[in-house]
């Protein structure tokens, strides 16, 4: 996550609290996804942003998860979202969001 938009991301769980936060991210590989949610978690891993040592604990999901999934229109998912799902190792990703949620999200 660039230091942009974690700056962001800090930014709107200061003004908005962090329980009201979730964070949905669109990387194309699981590890690259729980690189960004670690970041909006943990604190920024890399120790480069505005988010390091900072532990915001957001509730982050990836876009292709079925939790997010269901919640959008079919027809624009379809629209701006399918075709990139079809190549993307799914199970990877939700292994890897579903680990970060569980050691450092706060706000399920």
């Amino acid at each position: 996550m660039d230091l942009e938009n974690q700056k962001r991301v800090k930014d709107f769980a200061e003004e908005y609290g962090p329980e009201n936060i979730v964070v949905i991210l669109g990387a194309a590989e699981g590890e690259a996804a729980g690189l960004a949610a670690e970041t909006v978690t943990a604190g920024d891993p890399t120790f480069a942003g505005p988010l390091t040592g900072v532990q915001l604990g957001l509730t982050t999901y990836h876009v292709c998860e079925p939790e997010v999934k269901e919640e959008f229109d079919e027809a624009i998912y379809d629209e701006q979202v399918s075709m990139m799902e079809m190549v993307l190792d799914i199970d990877d990703i939700i292994s890897e969001m579903s680990s970060i949620r569980d050691e450092f999200c706060q706000y399920l």
